[in-house]
């Protein structure tokens, strides 16, 4: 990993808006993309087609460091491609049990550690976006620069229930905020890298913002920071 890459850190709770606008801004600025939530995601299913326990800790750290996943651009719909070992899991990686059990996984320090050094390997030229609930705060605490996105439980799920709806899911709003609710519980609880704003970040709420706004805001930011002198 090198340290002289820049990179560009995205973190706030589900539903905050982050994913997509840490896709757009590295589809603009034509750096790499990393969704960390997307690697927890990913071991979720991972672990459940190898029936791996969620409470076999050791056997998921082994799991987290050998599976391959790579978030690949592709035009119209989403920003990016999530292959895992090389299959398209992107539907896979966004209903509410997969989420579920995302921030279980997110809560154990093996697997953490196991994926941490995965994480850094997206650190490469020209640059990176990094979105997830701990960017900012441990995995890449010399970012250039730390966003922190939030907005209410009730634009969140609202957010969510439009999402999964335009998709084709199946959802219930009343149960959507509910589930929102116990995982901001659970992520800002957590002892492992809880969910909270670095030190250092820039703490913007989304809540009557729609995503080119919130793209535009977090560029000038950039454009700031790498402006010299």
């Amino acid at each position: 990993m090198s340290t002289k890459v820049p990179v560009l850190t995205i973190d706030g709770p589900s539903g905050s808006g982050k994913g997509t606008v840490g896709q757009l801004l590295a589809q603009r600025l034509g750096w790499h993309f990393l969704d960390s939530g997307a690697l927890y995601r990913a071991l979720g299913v991972a672990a459940n087609r190898a029936e791996v326990d969620l409470g076999d800790k050791a056997a998921l750290a082994r799991l987290a460091m050998a599976m391959d996943i790579r978030f690949l651009p592709r035009s119209g719909g989403d920003v990016v491609d999530v292959r895992l070992n090389g299959e398209e899991v992107g539907d896979r990686l966004r209903t509410e049990e997969s989420g579920r059990r995302a921030s279980i996984l997110a809560a154990i320090p093996d697997v953490r550690l196991a994926l941490l050094q995965k994480q850094h390997s997206f650190r490469q030229s020209p640059g990176l976006v990094a979105d997830g609930r701990d960017m900012g705060t441990a995995v890449f605490p010399d970012a250039i620069l730390k966003v922190y996105l939030t907005a209410s439980p009730e634009v969140r799920a609202e957010r969510r229930y439009k999402q999964l709806k335009d998709k084709g899911f199946d959802v219930n709003l009343r149960q959507l905020l509910d589930e929102i609710r116990e995982r901001d519980t659970r992520d800002a609880g957590r002892e492992a890298s809880p969910l909270k704003p670095a030190i250092d970040a820039c703490i913007l709420d989304t809540s009557q913002l729609d995503i080119s706004g919130v793209v535009e805001r977090v560029y000038g930011l950039l454009q700031e920071r790498q402006r010299p002198g």
